[in-house]
């Protein structure tokens, strides 16, 4: 082949190349544009729940403000299975929670920092369908034979997927609509089968639910049914950066974060 029909095809087979490499890598915030100009900068990894991903952001342009020198990489997904990365050594210098008792068993076996823990936030179990749906109105019509499938998340991983699972089986509902049951491996994949029809409804945090216009709320869930949805935060024991990791578990209670928490719809635990 000459050299002039050669070279596109090389720098087309490079781009595709270089497109195909980037779309295999995880998804992880950008920290360059927090990157500091100086050579002084602190890397935190962050591992945070699925749920509290879109709010994340916001805070890391926040305390960008307070802190220039700290990058901060996320790393979200499913708080059960952050806790077993944590577990298995992976790097993360802190973890926020969207359940106290992957925290506690964190704590339990000597992973997360003395007195670096923290409750933060308060949250709430919602029922949604597709927006235009008008067949639910309440938890209790999930019973109906025109009901087909319903999303929740993975009750072994997922937070969100054990407290959907604790309300249907306050209300006597999930022995009954096991086989109709769809298990997602974090609340947003939950939140996904809903918004695309896959599904007829789906249990998701209310914050969740908050985010999307292709969804509708048709009911939350009665307190009573399920234990208080705490989000807590801490310093990973593990972590080559403690003071500096504590610095940003204290930043995520000011009244900054707190703010963009709250505009999210998350609760601050008083």
């Amino acid at each position: 082949m000459k050299r002039r029909q050669l070279l596109p095809w090389l720098m087309l087979t490079a781009t595709i190349s270089l497109g195909a490499i980037a779309c295999g890598q995880p998804s992880r915030s950008n920290p360059a544009a927090a990157t500091p100009p100086s050579g002084d900068a602190i890397n935190l990894t962050v591992s945070a729940a699925a749920s509290v991903q879109d709010v994340m952001h916001d805070i890391q342009v926040a305390y960008a403000d307070v802190a220039p020198e700290i990058v901060i990489t996320y790393n979200f997904g499913a708080s059960g299975s952050l806790a077993q990365q944590i577990i298995q050594g992976a790097p993360s210098d802190v973890f926020l929670s969207a359940s106290d008792t992957w925290m506690t068993d964190l704590e339990s076996q000597g992973q997360i920092l003395a007195d670096s823990r923290k409750d933060l936030l308060q949250n709430e179990i919602v029922l949604v369908t597709p927006k235009a749906d008008t067949t639910l109105a309440d938890f209790t019509d999930l019973g109906q034979a025109s009901i087909g499938k319903v999303a929740m998340g993975e009750p072994a991983s997922v937070p969100a997927g054990q407290y959907a699972k604790d309300v249907l089986t306050a209300l006597n509902l999930f022995d009954e609509l096991r086989p109709n049951l769809v298990f997602a491996k974090d609340v947003r994949q939950v939140l996904t089968y809903v918004e695309t029809g896959n599904v007829d409804a789906g249990l998701v945090y209310g914050t969740d639910a908050q985010r999307s216009n292709r969804v509708q709320v048709v009911a939350t869930a009665p307190a009573n049914t399920h234990a208080p949805i705490i989000y807590p935060v801490a310093v990973v024991r593990g972590s080559d950066q403690t003071e500096a990791a504590q610095a940003f578990v204290d930043f995520l209670s000011s009244d900054t974060a707190i703010a963009l928490f709250q505009g999210y719809g998350f609760d601050r635990v008083e």
